[in-house]
């Protein structure tokens, strides 16, 4: 098996107006919820008023207010220290069993990879126009990357991302093309046509898709996907240094692995192309 990634284009700086929306406040009540819900992590599951204040940049009235609602509907609840998720996130998760399956199968596969390569390994879903970590592995240097389970990423700025848009139809992966795609750093690929001519040459490469600092600086990654019937298309991923990423030998590696991740899910669940 003979996987071959392309040499680096050179890339144009970002525009200035890409970053002039990232500070507007949300309007709506469900964004403003939203905006709470996702102020809390693994590392930080119990957040003060004035943390949840700080982390979403709402006014402390309106924060205040809104939390009320959303202990009183269980999305939140009172505990020592502060406040935490509600059993209704809980009740909620509990409906992703696709997800918890994908998870379930690849995961002890993607912590071996992590730990025979000493990279950090993921594992993500597409969700519209974005991906969502189901799983992350990886030493010390895990901790590095602005990733975490539950976490989202434009699905264009990642291997990831780009791995999973590859394996839809392209009149689907259209409609993600149609508005204007951020730029996170300088070498993110944000022009529609420049993304799918490079959506095209991931299919051609058996679906391996890479990130040279495209998602965040001085981080590569290349990723294989792993489509799974029922569900949004998933991918696998390592990512490293730049400087010490060896682009073929991963592809390699990484599309090894994720085809045995479709053996061990349930020849009913999955399907390889």
């Amino acid at each position: 098996m003979t996987v071959t990634v392309p040499p680096a284009e050179r890339s144009t700086p970002a525009p200035r107006h890409a970053t002039e929306n990232r500070n507007a406040l949300p309007v709506s009540m469900i964004e403003r919820m939203t905006l709470i819900l996702d102020a809390f992590d693994v590392t930080t599951p119990t957040l003060t008023l004035l943390e949840l204040v700080e982390r979403t940049g709402l006014p402390r009235s309106t924060v205040h207010r809104i939390l009320d609602q959303m202990i009183r509907l269980r999305w939140l609840a009172h505990t020592t220290g502060g406040y935490r998720l509600g059993m209704r996130t809980l009740e909620l998760g509990g409906l992703t069993a696709d997800h918890n399956e994908i998870r379930d199968a690849v995961g002890p596969l993607l912590h071996e990879l992590s730990q025979r390569t000493g990279m950090v390994g993921h594992l993500a879903v597409l969700d519209g126009r974005d991906v969502v970590y189901l799983d992350k592995a990886g030493g010390r240097f895990a901790t590095a990357l602005p990733t975490r389970l539950g976490g989202r990423m434009p699905a264009h700025a990642t291997a990831l991302g780009k791995a999973a848009l590859a394996a839809l139809e392209p009149a689907i992966t259209e409609a993600a093309l149609r508005t204007r795609l951020p730029r996170l750093t300088p070498r993110t690929v944000s022009e529609p046509d420049a993304l799918r001519r490079e959506l095209a040459q991931i299919r051609l490469r058996q679906g391996v898709a890479v990130d040279r600092e495209e998602a965040v600086a001085g981080i590569a990654c290349v990723a294989a996907p792993l489509r799974v019937r029922g569900t949004a298309p998933a991918a696998l991923s390592l990512s490293g240094r730049a400087e010490a990423m060896s682009f073929d030998r991963l592809a390699r590696v990484v599309l090894e692995v994720a085809h045995e991740a479709g053996r061990a899910l349930s020849p009913h669940h999955a399907t390889w192309h």
